[in-house]
């Protein structure tokens, strides 16, 4: 992949102990460090604006995920390790610039491979910053704010939520908009029409960077007899973001120390919401998909509610974060508000 770069962002192949990937880089190195972990469909490529507008004394660090962009193909996501490959990926990227201590930062899946951070090495962290991060329980098959599951084998969950015609435009690295399920247009629904990103061909060739596969995106699918007739895989980030992988949230709740949080989303994010246009209970309730068993059985995943109720038990148990909405933004906050946006952040990793 060549995409190229902002100015002052620069790009390097690095090899750590887990994997080879693209790294971006911004800033003085005596700088502080910020990682930044991107979200699914994506790669280092979306963290450059923010990257870009960050403060004076600050050096932002973006990689590609396994799975994504330039990262080795040949490193596939263990999907039954929860967000697991993709935490210890981070940490190996950390020891091998020598960073002891960093700002976290993560989008919608890059989110919840910080969940996972914050459980797994808290002590790395000067703060975390969640943007539309997923709920801590998931993607999928859950009901309520402590995440029950919907049945006992997460059907409704894993990489039988994407359709194959999306993978398929994507491996065939279609750039149009005449198919409604065109990669474009799937990008372009992250924020308000109106809105003409930039850099929307690099986001784009970001995006079709994907790797996919039976093993990658969007993973494997395994049948159930559950509606909506499949349960999660074992391979690819799609499967691993089923709750039936995902570690539990007490692991959270008793990390010492603990970071302070920014929760920061856009009010009209259509993926990760209470009402979520990706979630299959959604088009069951629309008569889209058939067999709907009802709201008593399969609703609508509370993502924002399981957030929050996770949010305040580490407030509970001794932590601290701050929630911030911005109106007329949507899953990408930072594209349509980036001013707004870069206000909030920056105060939260000067604070530290």
């Amino acid at each position: 992949m060549s995409i190229p770069t902002m100015d002052g962002v620069t790009a390097e192949m690095i090899t750590t102990a887990r994997i080879r990937t693209r790294v971006l880089f911004f800033g003085e190195e005596t700088g502080t460090p910020i990682l930044f972990i991107h979200g699914n469909v994506s790669s280092a490529t979306w963290w450059e604006e923010v990257m870009i507008a960050l403060p004076d004394g600050f050096r932002g660090i973006a990689y590609d995920q396994r799975g994504y962009g330039d990262a080795d193909p040949d490193k596939k996501i263990d999907a039954t390790r929860g967000m697991g490959d993709l935490a210890d990926d981070a940490i190996a990227l950390l020891d091998h610039l020598q960073i002891e201590k960093t700002h976290l930062v993560g989008l919608s899946l890059g989110s919840s491979v910080v969940w996972q951070l914050m459980m797994d090495a808290p002590e790395r962290f000067l703060t975390v910053t969640q943007i539309s991060p997923g709920s801590p329980f998931g993607f999928g098959a859950t009901k309520d704010n402590q995440g029950t599951p919907t049945t006992e084998d997460f059907a409704g969950s894993g990489a039988g939520l994407v359709n194959p015609e999306v993978v398929r435009l994507m491996a065939e690295n279609e750039r149009g908009t005449e198919s409604p399920f065109a990669p474009r247009n799937a990008l372009r629904g992250l924020w308000d029409a109106s809105v003409v990103h930039p850099r929307e061909e690099e986001w784009l060739s970001a995006l079709l960077a994907t790797h996919t596969g039976d093993k990658e995106y969007a993973g494997d699918v395994v049948p159930s007899p559950n509606w909506p007739g499949f349960a999660p895989g074992k391979w690819g980030a799609n499967n691993a973001l089923s709750p039936k992988y995902l570690d539990p949230m007490d692991r959270l709740y008793a990390i010492d120390p603990k970071p302070p949080v920014l929760w920061i989303r856009g009010a009209n994010d259509k993926v990760v919401a209470d009402q979520s246009l990706a979630d299959i209970a959604t088009y069951g309730q629309m008569g889209v998909i058939p067999n709907y068993p009802g709201v008593d059985v399969f609703p609508q995943q509370p993502m924002i509610g399981q957030t929050r109720a996770v949010l305040d038990h580490y407030r509970a148990n001794g932590g601290h974060y701050e929630e911030v909405v911005l109106d007329g933004a949507g899953h990408v906050p930072y594209v349509e508000k980036p001013d707004e946006f870069n206000t909030n952040f920056h105060a939260h990793i000067q604070s530290r």
